[in-house]
């Protein structure tokens, strides 16, 4: 079955209008439970990655995506988006 004949098919399937969450992770902390129990409003947190960095899309524990955060403009401006430029091959993963 080729890539156009499987989006197709996707599209047709009973479940292709049920919505997913999809969490977008941008990073990870590890802080010692004593240094964040001391923090306060205005402390910051340090991640593990780069504002340059990709961000890792997930459904449920299964990571589908990368992609880069960037501001949505027009009539929704301000909010935030993500490019894609990975898509997980589900079958072999990235």
């Amino acid at each position: 079955m080729d890539d156009q004949t499987s989006t197709e098919g996707a599209r047709r399937s009973p479940f292709a209008a049920v919505p997913i969450e999809i969490i977008v992770s941008v990073g990870k902390a590890r802080p010692l439970i004593r240094d964040l129990l001391a923090m306060e409003c205005d402390a910051v947190l340090p991640l593990d990655r780069r504002v340059e960095d990709p961000v890792d899309l997930y459904v449920g524990d299964r990571l589908i995506a990368r992609g880069e955060l960037e501001e949505i403009e027009g009539d929704q401006e301000g909010r935030l988006a993500v490019r894609l430029t990975e898509i997980v091959d589900l079958h072999q993963g990235l």
